[in-house]
C-alpha cells in the first residue's frame, strides 16, 4: 500500500512544524462557530487554546441567547438565536460576515438539534466557500445531506468511527465499514473514499488516528498523540488541526496529520 503512511514518534512532515508562524501578525485569522444556551464549554474552551496555540486572531460566533453569560468583546460574535436558544435563520449574514473574515472557519459543535439551526448550517456548508473544519455534534447536523458536505473542497472532516459509518450509509457508498474491521481494511476504504470526494477524513478506529485526502492516507497510534480515545473529541485536536491547515493552505492531509503530534 504506497498510499498508507505510517507516523510514530516523529512528524512525517517535518516541514508543517516549521511552518508554524512565530508572529501572531503573521498567524492568521480563525472563526469558530458553536454553542446554544445550554452548553457553550466547547466554543470557550476552543477559543482559549486557539488564542494560547499561536492563532494570530480569534472570533467565536454564539448565539444570542449567551449574552447574559459570556462578555461581551474580546472577539465573540453574538447572532440571533431561535426559541430553542441554538443558531437561528437570522444567523445567516453574521454567519457569513465571519466566515468572510477568517482564513478557516470550525465549526466546533454544541450546536443543538433545533431544525432551524441544522438548515441554518447545512446552507452555510452548501453556499460558502474556504476552508471548514467540521467536528462533533457539527457532523450530525450535516448527516442527511452529504452531498454538500462530503463533495465540498477545503474541508476537514473530523468525526467519530460512528459519525463516519452513518456518512458512508446516508451517501449510498458502495462500501460499509464496521467496527470490527481491521486498520489495513479502514486504510483501503478511506484511500478509495478520498479519491471520490474531496473531502479531508479524520477519525479513531483500534487506538488509531487515521488521516485522508485524495486517495492518501496516513496513520498515527493514538498513544503518541497525547490524546485519549475521550479527550480526542473535546475540541482541541480540531482546533489544532484548524490551525495547521491555517497556516498550511494547500497541505490538509499533512496539516491534520502533523496536529496529532
Amino acid at each position: 500500500m504506497d498510499y498508507w503512511q505510517k507516523q510514530d514518534d516523529k512528524p512525517l512532515f517535518a516541514d508543517i512544524v516549521w511552518n508554524k508562524p512565530e508572529q501572531k501578525t503573521h498567524a492568521g485569522k480563525l472563526a469558530i462557530v458553536g454553542g446554544n444556551k445550554l452548553s457553550f464549554a466547547a466554543v470557550a474552551r476552543s477559543f482559549a487554546f486557539a488564542e494560547g496555540f499561536g492563532a494570530g486572531q480569534v472570533k467565536a460566533l454564539v448565539p444570542d441567547a449567551l449574552k447574559p453569560v459570556l462578555p461581551h468583546g474580546a472577539g465573540i460574535v453574538f447572532a440571533p438565536s431561535n426559541h430553542s436558544g441554538g443558531l437561528g435563520r437570522e444567523a445567516q449574514h453574521t454567519l457569513d460576515a465571519v466566515n468572510d473574515w477568517a482564513n478557516v472557519t470550525v465549526l466546533i459543535g454544541d450546536l443543538g438539534k433545533n431544525s432551524e439551526t441544522e438548515i441554518l448550517i447545512e446552507n452555510f456548508v452548501a453556499r460558502q466557500p474556504g476552508r471548514l473544519v467540521i467536528t462533533r455534534d457539527s457532523v450530525d447536523l450535516l448527516a442527511h445531506n452529504t452531498n454538500a458536505l462530503l463533495e465540498r473542497d477545503n474541508t476537514v472532516l473530523i468525526a467519530t468511527f460512528a459519525q463516519l459509518q452513518k456518512l458512508f450509509k446516508n451517501a449510498y457508498y458502495n462500501k460499509i465499514i464496521t467496527f470490527s474491521m481491521t486498520l489495513s481494511t479502514l486504510v483501503e476504504t478511506l484511500h478509495k473514499f478520498t479519491i471520490t470526494y474531496p473531502v479531508t477524513v479524520a477519525t479513531v478506529h483500534q487506538d488509531t488516528a487515521v488521516v485522508a485526502h485524495s486517495g492518501q492516507v496516513t496513520t498515527t497510534p493514538l498513544s503518541k498523540t497525547g490524546y485519549s480515545p475521550l479527550t480526542i473529541w473535546s475540541g482541541e485536536a480540531a482546533i489544532k488541526a484548524a490551525l495547521y491547515f491555517l497556516w498550511n493552505p494547500s497541505k490538509s492531509l499533512e496539516a491534520v496529520t502533523t496536529s496529532l503530534l
